[in-house]
């Protein structure tokens, strides 16, 4: 290989690692907005005229806990960031690499104080000043608010001390603080050094964000679509999360003055207003960006495609696929997870893939069209449910059902006639036998595996040994992770890994990254099928 390509293919596989690590704050974000809008929700006037039961002390005081617990996620996002993303790319050692994530952020914020103060900014009342340098309270700390990239760029520098640094060894009289204590110590040297340079390098950061962001808004009707179709374009390659990031949590996403305090980011003006008493009617600037673009496609159109796929299969092979559909349905519309249906199609028809994304998109146009105002992330119905239905009329959410079902009529429509005019072997469609190799035995331990294949499956409720044997066996396996729906892993040697015998046993689809990287998709049971093979490996180390 090229030193050229291998430089695009580490320059990839960092960045799907980086967007892996955005999952976990981002998990709790989803369940964070949940209980502030059921909160926010039950409480508000619209509510409680009409159920004047919940117009008690008791439900206000639960309602109210239920906010403050769910505004606990964005008050503290970015420390959450900077924690997680150390963490989640950490290969060892990875409590050390949150802990010296959480130093990292304090201290360089701490460092922007005291530049701050040197040059007589600080300390100060007046709004101006404040404004013109975007000084906020931070962990206690009066310092510049460099936002999600300011955190992200923190473990990422974290996540490099750590590599670098988790086994220094240092001579006998500070050998104590070598190894994995040497992290932190050497994170609070470079990150106060780094938050020095922050107050000199952030106003051009700042600038380039707010002309994405003028770029995206000056795009009218067309930058919601833009960003719903590029979003599930990027997809496949786990690297959603970045835009995703971008979008939600940075200026780019739009700027607004929320109960006196200015909050950037679609997402987070979304749940500054939920926040917010004063605030009556959702910003259609930032929810068109939300969940309210996603219900097309989510609640209407991947249902439809599923039915088609599911009446074009061989009606012998119905029974054996209804169980498939379902459930992907099930964790469509319910968890907002679109990946098992999604790649039930992706790799035997990219085509049909393009389509639903620009319908994905254009489901985000037309519902900031139609004036919906519906936030959060996840576009399931739950979110219609929380953030729509309980929220009143001026949500618009009665729109919802009516241009879900258009799509569910038109995903319906297209993948049906493309499916039979093509003879795409849709699932149900295969023929009725499926040869699998077996994977070659290059390793006692793969040899092993591969003879315990047919052990009974595991709590995940699939064939673990199976699918560790169709991955070359334990020994062939140099890393092992997972995402929301995928795992993601490392292999020495990537033609040990059998596709056809992964696929048989129940993964959905497999993505070879590069020589080595691959991500098997298995669906919203992924934790469990990596924690069964990490104990199938550990039983065999």
């Amino acid at each position: 290989m090229s030193a050229n390509k291998k430089q695009k293919t580490a320059l990839w596989g960092f960045f799907q690692s980086l967007g892996k690590t955005f999952m976990l704050p981002v998990a709790l974000l989803s369940f964070s907005g949940i209980m502030l809008g059921i909160g926010s929700s039950l409480s508000s006037n619209n509510v409680t005229t009409l159920i004047p039961f919940l117009d008690k002390p008791v439900f206000h005081l639960i309602f109210t806990w239920m906010s403050k617990v769910g505004s606990f996620g964005f008050d503290f996002l970015p420390v959450m960031f900077a924690i997680a993303i150390p963490l989640g790319m950490a290969r060892e050692n990875k409590g050390v690499a949150a802990f010296a994530g959480f130093v990292g952020y304090t201290i360089m914020n701490l460092a922007v104080n005291f530049f701050l103060t040197a040059k007589g900014i600080l300390p100060t009342v007046d709004p101006t000043i404040l404004a013109g340098h975007n000084i906020k309270m931070i962990l206690g700390i009066e310092s510049i608010d460099t936002g999600i990239l300011g955190a992200v760029a923190v473990g990422l520098i974290v996540y490099y001390l750590h590599e670098r640094f988790h086994t220094i060894r240092l001579p006998d009289a500070l050998a104590f603080f070598g190894g994995a204590r040497f992290v932190p110590i050497i994170t609070a040297v470079v990150l106060g050094l780094v938050g020095l340079i922050v107050p000199l390098l952030w106003p051009y950061f700042a600038t380039a964000i707010r002309a994405l962001g003028q770029l995206i808004n000056g795009a009218g009707d067309f930058g919601p679509m833009i960003f719903g179709t590029g979003e599930r374009l990027l997809l496949p390659f786990g690297l959603q999360h970045i835009l995703v990031a971008i979008i939600r949590f940075t200026e780019a996403g739009g700027t607004m003055e929320v109960c006196g305090k200015s909050v950037s980011g679609a997402l987070i003006i979304f749940q500054s207003q939920l926040a917010c008493p004063e605030v009556h009617h959702f910003s259609e600037s930032a929810t068109r960006f939300l969940s309210q673009g996603k219900m097309p496609a989510f609640l209407g159109g991947l249902p439809g495609a599923a039915l088609a796929m599911y009446q074009c299969a061989k009606i012998e092979n119905r029974h054996k696929v209804k169980g498939l559909f379902i459930s992907g349905i099930v964790a469509c519309v319910v968890g907002g997870t679109t990946e098992p249906l999604e790649f039930l199609f992706l790799f035997v028809a990219p085509l049909l893939y393009v389509i639903h994304a620009l319908l994905t998109g254009l489901g985000f146009a037309v519902m900031a069209l139609l004036g919906v105002t519906i936030g959060n992330t996840d576009g399931n119905i739950i979110d219609l449910v929380v953030f729509g239905v309980l929220h009143g009329t001026a949500t618009k959410w009665y729109l919802v059902p009516v241009v879900a079902a258009i799509w569910f009529v038109i995903y319906y429509v297209i993948f049906r006639f493309a499916i039979m005019r093509f003879d795409i072997k849709t699932p149900g469609r295969e023929s009725d036998t499926v040869t699998v190799e077996p994977t070659a035995e290059p390793t006692t331990s793969a040899t092993a595996t591969e003879k315990t294949a047919t052990a009974v499956v595991g709590k995940s409720g699939y064939n673990g040994a199976a699918i560790l044997a169709a991955l070359g066996g334990a020994a062939n396996i140099e890393t092992l992770d997972n995402c929301i729906t995928r795992l993601r892993l490392s292999v020495k040697d990537m033609s040990l890994v059998n596709d056809a015998a992964l696929k048989a046993h129940r993964a959905l689809g497999v993505v070879h990254v590069n020589d080595h990287d691959l991500q098997v998709v298995i669906g919203t049971q992924v934790q469990s099928v990596k924690d069964d093979l990490e104990a199938l490996m550990s039983n065999r180390a």
